[in-house]
C-alpha cells in the first residue's frame, strides 16, 4: 500500500530500538519522528503528525499516561502501545487508555509495520461515508447518529472492520477475542454479534451490516451485501 509519506510519532527512550523502529518505519515509507519523553512528543505532535507508536515504559513517563493525556486533548491519530508485558489483562488496560493497538516485545519489525498500515486503512475507512469509530470514547458514529459500545463489542466491531467484506467463522472470532478467557465458550460470539447488529441499527444509517452466512460465519459489509 502507498503511505504517502505519513508522519509516524515514536516515543521510545532506548537509543537503540528507537533507531529500529526509525528505520524500519522509513523503510516502510514513512517519515518517523522520535521523541525520548512525554514533553517532546507532546512538541511533535503539536507540529502534527499521522499516527504514533509510544513505548509502555519511558523512564519516569508512563505510555498508558501519555496515551491518556492525548486521547483527553483530543489527538484522534492511530496509536500503537510497545510493552514488554502480554497478559491479556495488561493488553485491555492499554486499549482502554486509548490504545488502537497493543504490540508485545519482542516484536517482527514486519509484523510491527503491518500493524501501522492496519491502523492507517481502519482511520481512512471507518471515517469514509460519515461512519466513524472513536475507540477512546468507545462510540461509533453514522448519519448524524450515535451509540455507545462495551469495550468487548468495539473489539469484536474493530477486528471486523478489519477484515471488512471477508467471511469469518464463529470459531475465528472466538480465538482471537475469548481464546484466553476461561469458562467462555463460542456461543459468546453470537450474543455479542447480536449487540452489535441492535446497536448498529437501522444499517442504512450506520453503513455497516453484520450478516450470518449460513454453515460458514459472519461478514460485515454495506446493507445489501455490497463492499464496505
Amino acid at each position: 500500500m502507498s503511505t504517502s509519506a505519513k508522519r509516524i510519532l515514536i516515543v521510545e527512550d532506548d537509543e537503540d530500538i528507537s533507531s529500529a523502529l526509525a528505520r524500519g518505519m522509513r523503510r516502510a515509507g514513512y517519515v518517523p519522528l522520535v521523541a525520548f519523553d512525554a514533553a517532546e512528543a507532546e512538541r511533535i505532535l503539536a507540529e502534527g503528525c499521522d499516527l504514533a507508536i509510544v513505548d509502555a515504559m519511558l523512564g519516569e513517563d508512563r505510555g498508558e499516561d501519555i496515551i491518556r493525556k492525548l486521547r483527553a486533548e483530543g489527538h484522534e491519530i492511530p496509536i500503537i502501545m510497545l510493552s514488554a508485558l502480554s497478559s491479556v489483562e495488561d493488553r485491555m488496560r492499554g486499549l482502554e487508555v486509548g490504545a488502537d493497538d497493543y504490540v508485545a516485545k519482542p516484536y517482527e519489525m514486519g509484523d510491527l509495520i503491518a500493524r501501522v498500515q492496519v491502523q492507517e486503512g481502519r482511520r481512512a475507512a471507518t471515517t469514509r461515508e460519515g461512519f466513524r469509530v472513536d475507540a477512546d470514547r468507545r462510540e461509533v458514529t453514522g448519519g448524524g447518529r450515535s451509540v455507545t459500545l462495551t469495550q468487548r463489542e468495539l473489539d469484536l466491531l474493530q477486528y471486523m472492520l478489519d477484515r471488512r467484506d471477508t467471511v469469518l467463522s464463529r470459531g475465528e472470532i472466538f480465538d482471537a477475542l475469548w481464546l484466553n478467557e476461561g469458562g467462555s465458550s463460542e456461543n459468546v460470539v453470537d450474543v455479542y454479534i447480536g449487540y452489535l447488529r441492535r446497536k448498529l441499527t437501522p444499517t442504512e444509517t450506520f453503513g455497516v451490516e453484520i450478516r450470518t452466512v449460513r454453515g460458514r460465519g459472519f461478514v460485515l459489509s454495506k446493507p445489501g451485501g455490497g463492499k464496505a
